[in-house]
């Protein structure tokens, strides 16, 4: 009689003691040389028996059936079936003598009553450990969760512990995710942007590319970062350490929930919530109108206006390509002509070397004076242990040596806090007043405009049809130039660069 051999091992199998395949084989020869077996086949299978399905053992059954085989040897029961079904259709087969034999290493069988309901056994002991040993990894991540820890995979901006089974914080991701945060905090950052930002840090989705926006949002929104961790639908306290704050979360959710309204409104006006109106201060709202023509056309007009909820107000309405025109006049006028921008973007990296070397002298002159309290501090002690000063003295002058102590180290921390920290929001300024020929241009959307505008300014109000902003820090230093040279820059001129340049920097130190 010939003999399949079946082999089986499940890659998220928990029980140590189970061979591997390649053993698996090597057991099954032996065994079947030492009882004088025939084998067939050998059938391999990597999944686990835990629910039916599994398509290599379906194919065993079929050949079984079929009478290509009369037998099958497993090194164990549990290779063959741990469900209900699957070890049914073993025994059905029995029953029906389709199955003439079962041969295992580890186990006795024989086809008889007695034999069949001792293997029914062995197949029940194998759903209840895996059914136990399930319930077993439940209730462990309950407790976990109990515990505050964390029990899946770690979030963007985290990394497992294997040592300590616990999350802890990926230095280099966190601040990644943290300025992401605060962009779009700011309100002028899109999904988009961020998930190009993040990708730039390798944070990514599966496939290797940028995170959808749905991932974005969904990263936005997940409270883990504030400590609080929803798992099962429930909320539970986690006890790992936060690097978002909850003014930083809280205000992001309100960036989330403005988007969410412009969503869900009937007409997706681009510049609606922007501005409020300068003369009673109430919001600006838009409408559509649409002409029909007696020839069957038709046409579509977007106005702004004030609501006028406030108070009674003289306002007019406006028209949307007139908001539009203004919009892009308003960021082309704090735009940086490209020459200039890789000029500053020099002179930025030599002003911070520059600085550092500064910094660099004045900490050593600080540890120097910090050491030498110390010094002075361990010579009054001796002095006062040899009684050569009394206690009043002695009080007194250390009180004075430990308050200058305290003040070069609140200096020393101050300096080292403070090396170069106007770089990152000046290097971003650049960044964005560059970009800002780039989306002045027509070929940008409506809804490009909305979101870049944010970014150069902040308290847009609508007047007799006009758009007055106050611009943003760096913005309003350009503008300012700008209209000091005649309205416009004149890209070749070093002097107009060197004297912007001075303004600005001057603005972010």
């Amino acid at each position: 009689m010939k003999y399949i051999a079946y082999c089986r091992k499940s890659r998220e199998e928990k029980d140590k003691q189970i061979l591997s395949i390649s053993a698996q084989i090597a057991e099954l020869k032996e065994y079947a040389k030492r009882e004088h077996l025939e084998i067939s086949e050998f059938v391999e299978e990597e999944k686990t028996a835990k629910i039916p399905g599994r398509s290599k053992f379906a194919e065993v059954l079929k050949k079984i059936e079929s009478g290509h085989a009369g037998g099958i040897i497993a090194w164990h029961p549990d290779r063959l079936a741990r469900n209900s079904i699957d070890g049914g259709k073993i025994i059905y087969l029995l029953d029906t003598g389709k199955l003439l034999d079962l041969k295992f290493p580890t186990s006795w069988f024989e086809n008889t009553p007695q034999g069949k309901f001792m293997l029914n056994i062995a197949f029940g002991q194998s759903k209840y450990y895996v059914d136990n040993l399930s319930e077993n990894v439940k209730r462990g991540l309950r407790q976990k969760i109990r515990n505050g820890i964390w029990p899946s995979k770690a979030t963007y901006g985290y990394m497992n512990n294997p040592k300590t089974r616990s999350v802890d914080v990926d230095i280099e991701k966190s601040i990644a995710i943290k300025r992401a945060f605060q962009l779009f905090g700011m309100g002028d950052r899109s999904f988009t942007q961020i998930a190009e930002f993040l990708c730039k840090f390798n944070i990514k989705n599966k496939n290797d590319k940028p995170l959808h926006i749905n991932q974005v949002r969904k990263l936005l929104s997940d409270k883990f970062y504030v400590g609080i961790m929803n798992y099962n639908g429930e909320y539970h306290t986690g006890v790992h350490e936060c690097f978002i704050s909850k003014d930083l979360f809280q205000l992001v959710q309100k960036q989330l929930e403005l988007r969410n309204r412009r969503k869900i409104r009937k007409h997706n006006f681009a510049f609606i919530g922007l501005m409020k109106c300068g003369e009673c201060g109430a919001s600006v709202t838009a409408e559509q109108h649409i002409k029909k023509y007696k020839n069957g056309n038709s046409q579509t007009f977007i106005y702004y206006r004030c609501t006028k909820k406030l108070k009674p107000c003289s306002q007019r309405h406006m028209p949307e390509q007139e908001m539009e025109k203004q919009a892009r006049e308003t960021i082309a006028d704090v735009a940086l002509p490209q020459n200039w921008a890789e000029d500053w973007y020099k002179w930025l990296e030599r002003d911070v070397e520059l600085e550092r070397s500064n910094a660099e002298k004045n900490l050593n002159k600080l540890n120097l004076e910090l050491e030498d309290s110390d010094r002075k501090l361990n010579i009054l002690l001796d002095s006062y242990l040899d009684q050569v000063i009394d206690a009043e003295i002695y009080k007194n002058k250390k009180n004075e040596i430990f308050d200058k102590k305290l003040e070069l180290k609140e200096k020393i921390a101050k300096m080292e806090s403070g090396v170069s920290s106007w770089l990152e929001p000046m290097k971003e300024f650049i960044d964005r007043a560059l970009q800002s020929q780039k989306i002045a241009r027509a070929k940008n959307t409506k809804e490009d405009l909305a979101i870049f505008i944010k970014t150069v300014g902040s308290n847009f109000f609508l007047t007799d049809r006009r758009l007055s902003v106050s611009f943003k820090k760096g913005f309003n230093v350009v503008q300012s130039q700008r209209q000091a040279f005649g309205g416009f820059f004149d890209p070749s001129s070093y002097s107009q660069n060197v004297e912007t340049y001075e303004k600005i920097r001057t603005s972010f130190r």
